[in-house]
Order: C-alpha cells, then sequence, then structure tokens
C-alpha cells in the first residue's frame, strides 16, 4: 500500500519507509521561524533553559505581525528578537520584508516536500507549494531550535477530487469560501487534506497560497496541492538548484474521497463572526461598509493585487469609505510599483501599506473600531480578530468593488453613484439631550498622604503613556497612572483614595493628552501640587475642575515621603501635618476657582 502526500513528506524527515495515520514520529525540521509575535517567548525558553541552536542556519526571525513596530510590546519583542540573533548568528527577516510564510516560499526555503514550522497559526500555507508547514506554540518551537525535530502525530488524509470547469467570475478566494460552506469549520477537523483534479492543476502558485492559507479555518491539519510544472520551476529558480517532486502514491490509502463539481462554485462573502459562514454575494448586496481591506497572507499576493487594480483604475474609493492595501511581501510590493498599481491605488483614494500581515494582527493599518463594518480579503473575521468592529470576507475584486460602490457588491454590479452615508440622528447636538450633570460641592481645602516626588519635568508620557491612548473609558485609565516614571511604576497599585501628588517644575510637560490628567480621578488622588506645570497641563486640568496649585518654595516645610499635608485651594497654604508647619503657595486664580467650584468648563 502507497503512502498519501502527508505520509511520505513525514516519513522522508523521520528516517523511515513508511508512517501511517496515528504514529508518533520525529519529524525533522527543515526551517524553523519565529515571529515578533511569540519570538520573545521563543528567546526566553531558549535562555532560561540553557539550550543551544542545532543549526542556526535553519533559524529564522519573520517580523510581519507588527512591522511598524507602533506597539511598545511589538518593539521590546522585536529587540530581543534582534539582540539574540546577533548573537546566535540567526537571520532576520526585518519590518521591510513581509509575511514569514510568504518568504519562505519566496526565497526557496519551502519547496515540495520539505518541512517548516513557525509561530504562525498559518504556516500550513506551505500546503501550496506541497511542503508540511505547522504552526507551533512558543515551547515547541523553542524545542525544535534546540532539537531540529519536532514529534508529529501523523495525520489521516482525505483527497478532494475536483471536476468540472472553474467559472470566469470565481476567484481562488470564492473556491475556499464555498468550500468552508460545504465542510464547515470542523467537518475535515485534524485531516491532512489534498487537492485533486484538471481545474487545481491550472491554479497559479498566488491562487494556490490562497486557498491553502484557509486551512486553519476549515480545521484541517493542512491543505496540500502537489506542485504543477510552472509551481516546480519557480521553486527550483528561488531555491537555486533542482528539486524532487513529491506526490502522492498513485495507491495511496485515503480516510475519505470525495468528488467536487467546481463548476457549481458561485462568488460567496462571509458573514462577521465566522468564516464558515459564507453566503452567494447577493444576499448581502447593499450592506453599507465603512471601510474595506485587500490583503494578508491570504490576498495580499500580485495577482490580488492586480485583480483589485482592474477594478479601481479610474474610479474613487466611495465618500466616508476607507480602503486599505497591504501587499504580502516587499518584493509583491515593488512588483506593483514596476507595473503601475500604486498609481492606480493612490489616485482612488486608498492607503498603501508597507508589507505585513495588517488586517489579522494588532497594529499597523488593518484595525477597525466598534461599530465599524469592514469588507476584508483576510482569512478570519472572527469577533474582535481584526478589531471592535464587524467584518465580511471576501475575494479582492468584490472587496475593491465595494470600497468604490460604498456598499457589498461584485465587480460587475458598481453603480454609477456610490452610496453616501446618511445622517444617523445620534450625534446631534442639540442642547436639550445634554445630561444634566450632578452639581457638587467640591471641597476648597484637602488633606491627605502626600506622594513626594522630587524630579523636573515629569512629561505626559511619564504619566500616561502613548500606548494607552485608545482607552476613552475615564474610570479604566488610573490603573495606567506613573507607569512609565521610572521608580514609580507601581504608583496605581499603591495609591490610596484622598492621596496628594506633589512634584518639582514643569509637571505635565510633552504631549496634549487629557488623559495625564484624568488619570489621576479613578484612582481618588485629590490634586497634584507642583513648582510649574507645562502650560497645556495646566489648562487640561483647570478646565476638568481637576485641583491642580503650584508654589515657589517648599523651604521650612520639611516635607517627607508619605506626609500628611492640608492644601488650601483659595488662600494657598501648605501644611504639613505631621509636623505642624506651613508653607505659602499659590492659590486657585478667580478663573480656576470658578471653574472648579462648577464643576469643570462645560458645566
Amino acid at each position: 500500500m502507497g503512502m498519501t502526500l502527508i505520509e511520505k513528506i513525514l516519513a522522508n524527515h523521520s528516517n523511515k519507509d513508511v508512517v501511517k495515520p496515528g504514529d508518533i514520529t520525529d519529524v525533522y525540521m527543515d526551517v524553523r521561524a519565529a515571529r515578533d509575535f511569540g519570538g520573545a517567548n521563543v528567546v526566553k525558553n531558549i535562555v532560561d533553559n540553557g539550550l543551544s541552536l542545532e543549526d542556526p542556519s535553519r533559524t529564522f526571525f519573520t517580523f510581519d505581525c507588527n512591522p511598524t513596530g507602533s506597539d511598545q510590546k511589538y518593539a521590546v519583542n522585536q529587540q530581543v528578537c534582534r539582540d539574540f540573533a546577533r548573537d546566535n548568528g540567526i537571520k532576520i527577516y526585518d519590518i521591510d520584508a513581509g509575511i514569514g510564510t510568504h518568504l519562505l516560499i519566496h526565497e526557496g526555503l519551502s519547496y515540495s516536500g520539505s518541512t517548516a514550522v513557525t509561530t504562525d497559526s498559518h504556516a500550513n500555507i506551505l500546503g501550496a507549494v506541497g511542503a508540511f508547514g505547522q504552526g507551533m506554540g512558543d515551547q515547541d518551537i523553542a524545542a525544535a531550535w534546540a532539537n531540529g525535530k519536532s514529534w508529529f502525530k501523523v495525520p489521516a488524509s482525505v483527497k478532494l477530487n475536483f471536476i468540472g470547469s472553474k467559472p470566469a467570475n470565481v476567484t481562488a478566494k470564492d473556491i475556499v469560501l464555498n468550500l468552508l460552506k460545504k465542510f464547515g469549520a470542523n467537518t475535515l477537523l485534524g485531516y491532512a487534506v489534498e487537492f485533486h483534479g484538471e481545474a487545481i492543476d491550472k491554479l497559479s502558485l498566488d491562487e494556490r497560497i490562497t486557498i491553502a492559507s484557509m486551512g486553519t479555518e476549515m480545521g484541517a491539519i493542512i491543505l496540500l496541492l502537489t506542485p504543477n510544472e510552472e509551481v516546480m520551476r519557480f521553486s527550483e529558480l528561488k531555491a537555486g538548484r533542482k528539486l524532487d517532486l513529491v506526490a502522492a502514491d498513485a495507491d495511496a490509502n485515503y480516510d475519505q474521497v470525495i468528488d467536487i463539481d467546481i463548476s457549481e462554485f458561485i462568488p460567496r462573502v462571509s458573514r462577521p463572526g465566522a468564516p464558515h459562514d459564507t453566503v452567494d454575494v447577493a444576499e448581502v448586496r447593499k450592506t453599507k461598509i465603512d471601510s474595506a481591506f485587500i490583503g494578508s497572507c491570504t490576498n495580499g499576493r500580485i495577482e490580488d493585487l492586480r485583480a483589485a487594480a482592474v477594478v479601481l483604475d479610474g474610479r474613487q474609493v466611495a465618500p466616508g469609505v476607507v480602503l486599505k492595501i497591504v501587499p504580502s511581501t516587499d518584493q509583491v510590493w515593488n512588483q506593483a510599483l514596476e507595473e503601475g498599481l500604486v498609481q492606480v491605488f493612490k489616485n482612488a483614494g486608498a492607503l498603501l501599506s508597507n508589507a505585513g500581515c495588517a488586517g489579522c494582527a494588532a497594529g499597523q493599518v488593518g484595525q477597525n473600531g466598534k461599530g465599524e463594518i469592514t469588507i476584508s480579503t483576510g482569512n478570519r473575521n472572527f469577533p474582535g480578530k481584526q478589531g471592535k468592529g464587524e467584518v465580511y470576507l471576501a475575494s479582492p475584486a468584490v472587496v475593491a468593488a465595494s470600497a468604490v460602490a460604498g456598499f457589498i457588491t461584485t465587480p460587475d454590479d458598481i453603480p454609477e453613484e456610490p452610496m453616501v452615508f446618511m445622517p444617523s440622528g445620534k450625534n446631534t447636538t442639540s442642547a436639550s439631550k445634554a445630561e444634566k450633570k450632578e452639581v457638587i460641592d467640591r471641597p476648597k481645602i484637602v488633606e491627605g498622604r502626600v506622594w513626594y516626588i522630587k524630579e523636573d519635568n515629569i512629561d505626559t508620557d511619564m504619566i500616561y503613556h502613548n500606548r494607552y491612548l485608545a482607552i476613552t473609558d475615564i474610570n479604566e485609565m488610573g490603573q495606567y497612572a506613573f507607569d512609565n516614571l521610572e521608580g514609580y511604576e507601581n504608583f496605581a497599585k499603591e495609591a490610596q483614595p484622598g492621596d496628594i501628588v506633589l512634584v518639582q517644575k514643569n509637571f505635565g510637560s510633552g504631549s496634549s493628552r487629557q488623559q495625564a490628567v484624568d488619570c489621576f480621578v479613578p484612582l481618588g488622588v485629590q490634586a497634584v501640587v507642583a513648582e510649574s506645570f507645562g502650560a497645556i497641563y495646566e489648562r487640561n486640568a483647570i478646565n476638568a475642575a481637576f485641583p491642580i496649585m503650584s508654589y515657589d518654595s517648599l523651604e521650612g516645610l520639611d516635607l517627607k515621603h508619605f506626609d500628611k499635608i492640608k492644601v488650601n485651594f483659595e488662600t494657598g497654604e501648605i501644611s504639613n501635618l505631621t509636623n505642624g508647619k506651613t508653607v505659602q503657595g499659590n492659590p486657585f486664580s478667580e478663573v480656576q476657582l470658578e471653574i472648579y467650584q462648577r464643576g469643570g468648563i462645560f458645566n
């Protein structure tokens, strides 16, 4: 009895003549990679366990989740990986390179019959070139880096025979959305799924990548497409050598063999919440959208960008709609530039980013906000995956057409005039709708434990770092107060209601962020007293009715950290209740006192 494609690959990398479903074997990994997401944890596991690298030349970092480093945690993780790579001779595909799994194909590292592991859950995209790729956790990857091998349970295989001809309006994305409609998210759970048939043989590399990239969403271990001559030529060119084609044996044993008539496939869209909840585009046509995204490991290839450009050429993105386009690799980006696609996108009003994952990862340019409706070429639309809004999944052509129309539609059904946004009535400025704020008798004298911070120039990033600026609920801000001020990172945990903060010169210098004032409110901090304040910070605090007061000198107060003090906003007196000493500060101005007493500038 012969072997299936997955069985052949695993046997070849296990030094075994035959493997069968259910066998557990150590599999040699030709490539072992980690991304900026999870890479730092791989390093930690290596270092903490005193491990060395089996082969640095087969070990790689790929920075693709947040290649802009716009999130501080990603930036730190990237630097941890860079330092480790320099010390251990590891190659990094850095922020300008693109999506790691695509790079493995482009760089000739993954090809027919090869193996690879990475921290990317879509590493099974390598099935597009007939390779075995798997996403694994940080500990698994660290072990593979150290041992060169990883244990694996041989999965059973399913063979899909595609009959008939693919309709002209059906794209590779539509093929996988039709399969998701048929099989759902778990019918093929745990299987290695082979694609066969004349329609499959005709698929380009880019189309194969689109299909293979969504094996995870189908629950499959991997979707495997045996390379055709075109794909083999590409792989050999990138690898720089002759390669052997690895294919299933004619007498291989499959758990299931299923015939599928591809001629019955239609353009489909996944509705928000589940990739497998797919419907005919007609069922959701005219759904108004706020944004559109073309890219991801599923549809960021040059053929995808060409399809989008055909729709966008000579047209404009609908008013109020945002279209974001992110190529999968820098090579694709440059090819789009050479072919004039970049100019088409810019003329249409789209935002074009550097290569990377974008919408599927927290960061870069692809996230959407609460209440936003997005149509995307990504592979997942689980709640929160691409942001807080709702996400429909579709092909690049449908996404581009929808961006022009202002609603979900197909390229052959774009209206002459786009759908525009109409006033919702939710945000009218009628004074009668404004909530009346409760009038509070605000004290002119406060007493409390003092945080005596003997530092000048405490800026707004030290008070409330810019990584938290997306937070709009004042009740959530307190936990981040001073967490970027060295020595006071635990301020929010240790502060008590009634505390008073006393600092030195130029408190609140820097940006205009209101959060640097508001973060003290949920902690119950009664006031901030400083020798001087940044000009914008002073205005922000006064207008918010948050008590701040200045002083010229504290000489004679003999103040110590956590002494109990009293501050009189009206007279300016600052008293150390612990030792009975008092100094004269600068009282509230008439304007400040008035705004303070009425509870803020809006009252």
